[in-house]
């Protein structure tokens, strides 16, 4: 075919036929798709083989595309080829192909042969631009491909665990099962309706409704589950919501485990820094106490609840999340369109202290808490250098080249959230990853530019 034709190519420390397996496992679509971008995979078949189908819908602007692609040319452990059917582009080939390049390394390459709509014109009017995006995106792929499997070597051979998600469907359910995936374990997700298929298993945690027996053969417990913490304000109907879906989601799960004879190894419960409260300019560990509030409050009374899980045996883990950055949703991606448009600054006076973490380090620490006896008790989930939100938003002003000086006053914050701008947006909280550091991370992302620069377009 004639057109245009973009390559990429970046060289991985690991053998090739382990980055082709990669690319075989369930999630790995998902996987790939950078988290600021609106993609949903509508139906998908038969893996990368000859002939298997994905149909996907992408947001460009105010409209939903849809692909249509067929699979060709899979040559085992070297290459497959994406074709598309149907879609946006005159014509689209991808080739992924994979080859040794010395003792235990090899070349990743991305190919792709397309032609714009529209002829010369469309070319003249969005070329550069699509060039631009495939530029990005794949570098992102490839970044986020290399990452994985080298980290996944660090870890050695590990049996496949059979893990069960509560949360599946939130910000961090999103990225964590597919990277589960293709790490090469099987993910079944709870699900609030009747259960689709043998990858998910049907529960009402408000009703304490969980059949005990379909949670029979899982190796973990990951508990993500409860209300958005940052949508609306805190009316007294949505402080019970937020405390109650915690509370409910990690009693039922408990209690189903309870009848267990073989219970999972481990529970692994998402709580949040929140735990600590408005701490000013002091440097929290794990070891300080609950603060007072309404997010301390929640907080507790969700780990206290995990907590039964380790009376019956089972290890354990209580992440105390930071703020988790991506833009597909959460803090970031609130306060993305204003910075974009100019018009961001600090929250406040800027001086309250943000610890946060990059999405890609929440789900490789959740995973490790999965795969690592030592993981037991609390443990602060934040990069190792927090920031003030001066500090912050300065340097989300820098990554999207655009002036972040326009401070939003406390009072417009309290006026708007109430209760949740002086606990959520105005408070201090310098938690630091003390047990993580301990127990020897390495953080993918360690400051907060290199984490901006790599979530973002």
């Amino acid at each position: 075919m004639s057109g245009e034709i973009f390559t990429r190519t970046t060289r991985i420390a690991r053998p090739a036929a382990e980055v082709f397996a990669w690319h075989e496992r369930p999630g790995a679509l998902a996987r790939l798709c950078p988290p600021w971008e609106r993609v949903e995979i509508v139906a998908a078949s038969g893996g990368i083989r000859d002939g298997a189908r994905v149909k996907v819908r992408s947001k460009v602007g105010p409209l939903w595309l849809v692909w249509d692609v067929v699979h060709r040319d899979f040559r085992a452990g070297e290459q497959f080829r994406d074709v598309q059917e149907r879609g946006p582009f005159a014509q689209w080939e991808h080739l992924h192909r994979v080859q040794a390049d010395g003792p235990g390394a090899c070349l990743l390459t991305d190919e792709i042969r397309y032609r714009l709509p529209g002829g010369a014109v469309g070319q003249l009017l969005a070329g550069g631009g699509v060039r631009r995006k495939l530029e990005r995106m794949f570098a992102w792929r490839h970044a986020t491909t290399q990452a994985d499997v080298e980290r996944a070597a660090q870890l050695g051979a590990m049996s496949p665990r059979r893990i069960v998600i509560a949360g599946a469907s939130g910000l961090l359910g999103r990225a964590l099962g597919p990277f589960l995936q293709t790490q090469g374990h099987t993910v079944v997700r709870l699900v609030r309706r009747p259960a689709r298929d043998e990858g998910e298993i049907s529960w009402d945690p408000a009703r304490g409704e969980l059949d005990a027996a379909a949670l029979a053969g899982a190796d973990a417990i990951i508990n993500l589950a409860g209300e958005n913490v940052g949508e609306g304000r805190w009316t007294t109907a949505r402080r019970e919501a937020i405390l109650r879906s915690r509370v409910d989601a990690t009693r039922t799960l408990v209690l189903a485990l309870k009848k267990l004879a073989r219970k999972p190894e481990v529970l692994v419960n998402a709580s949040a820094i929140g735990f600590y409260g408005d701490c000013g300019e002091a440097v929290i560990g794990e070891d300080a106490p609950v603060g007072q509030g309404f997010l301390p409050e929640v907080c507790l009374a969700w780990e206290t609840h995990a907590e039964g899980a380790a009376r019956l045996g089972m290890r354990t883990a209580l992440l105390r999340l930071g703020v988790v950055l991506t833009p597909a949703g959460g803090a970031l991606a609130k306060m993305l369109p204003a910075l974009r448009a100019g018009l961001g600054g600090p929250l406040g006076g800027g001086r309250q202290w943000m610890s946060w973490v990059s999405i890609d380090d929440a789900v490789d620490a959740i995973y490790r808490a999965v795969l690592d006896p030592r993981w037991s008790g609390a443990a602060n989930i934040t990069a190792p250098h927090p920031v003030t939100n001066a500090e912050f938003t300065a340097t989300l002003g820098r990554v999207l080249r655009r002036p972040a000086v326009l401070p939003v006053p406390g009072w417009v914050l309290r006026a708007a959230f109430g209760q949740m701008a002086d606990e959520a947006l105005l408070a201090s909280t310098r938690a630091v990853p003390a047990r993580l550091q301990a127990m020897g991370y390495e953080f993918r992302h360690p400051t907060m530019e290199a984490a901006l620069r790599h979530l973002l377009p």
